[in-house]
């Protein structure tokens, strides 16, 4: 009997679902996560002989998608692609490419991952002291650090940060207007201390020679990027002789100073830009 001919028809309609994200005004991460999803899923088809036609694929194929991920990657990784698959069999039913997700049923995986240290006040203290000074980088690392701490903010939410962003005198308070998953705004309040941090780094920028540039934080060739912040941690850890701390610990540290000292869930949730507890 011949081997079925694979037709490679998932990989078109791939295409058109990217079209129908964009649209959707999905961020690139997004876009990224979910069409390698569907790439890899057809691969894996092209390789146990499947005709690639989304109408034959079967609960079955796609659990021996996951269950081959979870063999080989990481269960993080097994539930981003669960995730993604998700979403696109939903496009594909509401647009009539089949009948019903062969998805139903299913359950994501489950992850068993153990929760993010907390950084030690110790080491918050010897980070935030070690940015002390007047120069316009000590400035401008210790209001990144201050922004951090408060907010419980994420990196990309404190790299994209614009100057435009920042309501230092508001009538009700203080906030900065950061852009999260999803490409939802929402903002979020600064403490006393954080805005003289930010005020005080302000007032260097206004002399920088790329003052001009609408993003809040500035290096010698345009503005800090993802990267270039996570960089300045590592660094900073180094000059403070800490061990490295990852942006996404001051986040994990805010949420549970914040439930520690008697904020409930709803709230935290609505702050930090959660969109359920599962933190």
């Amino acid at each position: 009997m011949a081997a079925a001919r694979y037709s490679a028809e998932i990989d078109r309609l791939a295409v058109s679902w990217r079209r129908s994200l964009r649209a959707g005004n999905r961020s690139d991460k997004t876009l990224l996560a979910y069409l390698a999803a569907t790439e890899q899923l057809s691969r894996h088809l092209a390789a146990h002989a499947h005709t690639g036609d989304v109408q034959e694929i079967t609960r079955a194929d796609v659990e021996g998608f996951i269950g081959h991920l979870l063999d080989t990657r990481s269960a993080s990784t097994a539930a981003t692609r669960y995730r993604g698959l998700q979403q696109f069999f939903k496009w594909l039913a509401e647009e009539g490419e089949i009948e019903q997700s062969p998805m139903q049923g299913m359950r994501p995986p489950k992850l068993d991952e153990a929760p993010v240290p907390i950084v030690a006040t110790a080491d918050l203290k010897a980070l935030l002291r070690i940015c002390d000074g007047k120069g316009f980088e000590q400035r401008r690392d210790k209001a990144i650090l201050s922004v951090f701490i408060d907010t419980g903010a994420r990196l990309s939410e404190v790299a994209s940060l614009r100057v435009e962003d920042l309501d230092l005198d508001s009538a009700r308070r203080e906030v900065a207007h950061v852009v999260g998953k999803g490409r939802k705004h929402r903002a979020v309040p600064l403490g006393a201390a954080t805005v003289r941090d930010v005020d005080r780094y302000l007032r260097e920028r206004d002399r920088h020679r790329l003052a001009s540039l609408p993003a809040l934080w500035v290096g010698q060739k345009g503005g800090m990027t993802d990267s270039g912040i996570a960089q300045m941690l590592r660094r900073r850890c180094q000059q403070a002789g800490i061990g490295d701390v990852h942006a996404h610990q001051f986040r994990h540290g805010f949420a549970h100073a914040f439930l520690a000292e008697g904020g409930n869930e709803r709230d935290l949730m609505s702050l930090a830009g959660w969109d359920s507890p599962q933190m």
